[in-house]
């Protein structure tokens, strides 16, 4: 079945803890987002599992370099899973996955900005990522890109890693992305920015689920 991952950006640290006593019972993951990494650092990470210690939390900071050494940091703080970018070098992609093997946790690579997906997919795949990211990031939402062709080639070419889509979705578009049975939808403002953002976070939860994905 198709998880939902709320992704925690624009929140304070502090806002982010209130909001999840109350959202939790309908979201899979909670994503530590960069820039509430920027804010409040790993100790954004380390609260959200003192607080919900069953809650698998991602941590969302997207390693371009040093990847046992930050991947590890962010495993010791809490994090079920890190996130790496699939633009870096392959030994920092590797570096990412050793790690996450001593820990018995996880690696979710970040596809944003790869010109080629279905040729870096692969190479990807070889080096044991736990997840693929379709992510488009909000500059290219500016443009008018999303990412439901990018899930739709990268759905087409996985052959063992699970697959999360995340890029402006929301209640009005998710039955698109669920349509498509990804492994994670990820929601950001689509929850964060509505009035009752545990209703949103409801109601997106049961549209995922009307597909059994």
């Amino acid at each position: 079945m198709t998880k939902l991952q709320l992704a925690i950006d624009t929140l304070s640290l502090n806002e982010a803890l209130v909001l999840l006593r109350e959202v939790s019972p309908y979201i899979d993951i909670a994503e530590v987002g960069t820039p509430l990494l920027y804010r409040s650092g790993l100790e954004a990470v380390r609260r959200i599992r003192e607080e919900f210690p069953k809650l698998y939390i991602l941590c969302d900071g997207k390693i371009m370099d040093a990847g046992a050494y930050e991947s590890r940091e962010q495993f010791e703080a809490g994090a079920d899973c890190i996130s790496v970018l699939g633009v870096t070098d392959d030994a920092t992609i590797r570096a990412c996955v050793e790690e996450a093997g001593k820990y018995n946790r996880e690696v979710s690579v970040d596809t944003i900005c790869i010109s080629d997906l279905a040729k870096r997919i692969g190479r990807i795949e070889e080096m044991g990522a736990d997840y693929i990211s379709v992510h488009t990031g909000v500059d290219q939402q500016a443009k008018g890109r999303t990412p439901l062709d990018d899930l739709k080639e990268i759905k087409a070419c996985v052959k063992q890693s699970r697959i999360s889509v995340a890029g402006g979705i929301n209640i009005d578009t998710v039955e698109k992305y669920a349509a498509l049975a990804p492994d994670v939808v990820i929601v950001g403002g689509g929850i964060l920015g509505q009035p009752d953002p545990v209703l949103a976070a409801r109601k997106i939860r049961d549209k995922i689920h009307q597909y059994g994905a």
